[in-house]
């Protein structure tokens, strides 16, 4: 049995899976980033470990006693987090996630005084990324900077609260800023750029190698058996495309999660920072891939639901009632700024177009329909550094959509698949690569993709729908973006 791990903005998914990598049980235990301030985002990491110990109680009350065959844990995480550990390995102030934005001055120096950074470390400096972070709180806390002693993302700490040793993959340091990309290897350089100390940084080691065993403490309190190995598992970018199978050249996914991805494998380092391309290492060794992401995904349909007093899944029933395409209602789903294609921490969501005949469904589709418009920025983006995209898998919570998954096909024109257990990707790759870690097996026997639930090819009708509506939505952020800085 293998266990993965998935440490998410919003949860932590646990999947645990057979000898052959099929699912036996899985659980989920829900949290949400804290918010001091505007454009701020953190978390306790100890909310992740607990949430970690509920989910494994959970399989563990549900998986018919299967957690005692358990052989390997694998992790994935949300990248960019910044959690710093004292030298008792104790977090030094609450973990700065992914979509915090107080480091846009930082961000914007890096830019401008170490221009030559951005081609080593996969993409320019952006404020949710580990680097620019670590200089605000050189800058801002200065205590908090001398007490630090290690920097670790966040499936990093739920792996040394196991026991494990203190370690991070390529893939997760990939997306810090701080790791030259296709050396695969720490950059002194992006450190001292960003005020940091490489001391700081932990060991390097590939994904699906393995990172220590299970402590006792931690075994006994769990019920997990002793001398369970660790693997040091991966982003959750990078896991999702293992989950699903696509790490051969030109493969590519989208995950739809509370963030969004578009994700291509490549067999080589793809620098295209001028593109707001991501080229980061992957989770499999002498692999890479570009990726372009956007901060705001399913986590906006979540917002609306918040706001108009109903969960994300009645919401999408309701819009997916009678849809004929997209109409006059307009949403620009920048909720937490954005990443590609805008480079833009003060962007907010807007809806436009309101009337007294507006509904519910109407709201609910236009929420679903800004988040498929920004792929189609994204597949722009990608394209324009080369990656040539016509299929696409799709993972994560939206998944579980048949009208985004169209509505996606029409506002990209990819062909789009869903994949049985699509939607737990991160999860299930980080379970196959604790399988890799245990039995040594390579990655084209273990990741293969699951069995195919269905296939959504591009509506021409829809299409041209979308490509209208397009058009509107990039007038309507030039028209705003000047009013989002004030």
């Amino acid at each position: 049995m293998y266990l993965g791990l998935d440490c998410g903005t919003s949860g932590l998914k646990a999947l645990l899976t057979d000898e052959r990598g099929a699912p036996v049980a899985s659980a989920q235990r829900a949290y949400s980033p804290d918010r001091p301030r505007p454009g701020w985002s953190e978390q306790n990491p100890d909310v992740w470990a607990a949430a970690m110990a509920g989910a494994i109680a959970d399989i563990k009350n549900s998986g018919g006693g299967a957690l005692g065959a358990l052989k390997a844990i694998g992790f994935s995480g949300q990248m960019h987090g910044a959690v710093l550990l004292d030298r008792a390995m104790k977090p030094v102030r609450p973990a700065i996630l992914h979509n915090d934005a107080r480091a846009h001055r930082e961000a914007r120096e890096l830019a401008s005084d170490h221009t030559e950074l951005a081609g080593i470390v996969g993409v320019k400096p952006m404020p949710g990324f580990t680097g620019p972070k670590l200089k605000w709180i050189a800058r801002q806390e200065p205590d908090n900077r001398r007490r630090t002693a290690w920097v670790v993302s966040p499936k990093d700490y739920l792996r040394l609260k196991l026991g494990g040793e203190l370690a991070t993959d390529m893939s997760d340091a990939a997306g810090t800023w701080l790791l030259d990309e296709a050396a695969r290897a720490w950059s002194t350089e992006a450190f001292l750029a960003c005020e940091a100390d490489p001391a700081w940084a932990p060991q390097l080691i590939e994904g699906s190698a393995p990172a220590g065993q299970i402590g006792p403490k931690a075994a006994d309190e769990l019920g997990l058996p002793r001398g369970v190995a660790l693997t040091a598992g991966g982003g959750d970018a990078a896991m999702g495309a293992i989950g699903l199978g696509l790490i051969a050249p030109g493969e590519a996914f989208i995950s739809l999660g509370t963030a969004t991805q578009l994700v291509v494998a490549t067999d080589r380092y793809l620098a295209a920072p001028e593109q707001l391309v991501h080229s980061f290492a992957h989770a499999l060794p002498n692999r890479w891939y570009a990726m372009a992401a956007m901060l705001n995904g399913a986590g906006a349909l979540a917002f609306a639901g918040r706001l108009l007093g109903a969960p994300p899944e009645t919401l999408e029933r309701e819009a997916a009632a009678d849809y004929h395409g997209p109409g006059g209602l307009l949403f620009l789903p920048y909720l937490s700024g954005e990443r590609t294609p805008l480079d833009d921490p003060y962007a907010r969501g807007v809806l436009f177009g309101l009337s007294e005949t507006t509904s519910r469904a109407d709201v609910a589709r236009a929420v679903m329909e800004g988040v498929a418009l920004t792929l189609a920025d994204a597949r722009d983006c990608l394209a324009a550094a080369g990656a040539s995209i016509e299929r696409v898998g799709l993972t994560g919570g939206g998944a579980k959509s048949a009208l985004w998954t169209r509505m996606i096909a029409a506002a990209t024109g990819f062909t789009v698949v869903r994949m049985q257990g699509g939607e737990t990707g991160p999860a299930y790759g980080a379970a196959r690569l604790a399988r890799m870690a245990a039995t040594g097996e390579p990655p084209e026997i273990v990741c293969r993709p699951p069995e195919i639930a269905d296939v959504t090819a591009p509506d021409p009708k829809l299409a041209a729908m979308f490509a209208s509506n397009r058009e509107r939505f990039k007038a309507l952020y030039g028209a705003v973006k000047a009013e989002f800085r004030r």
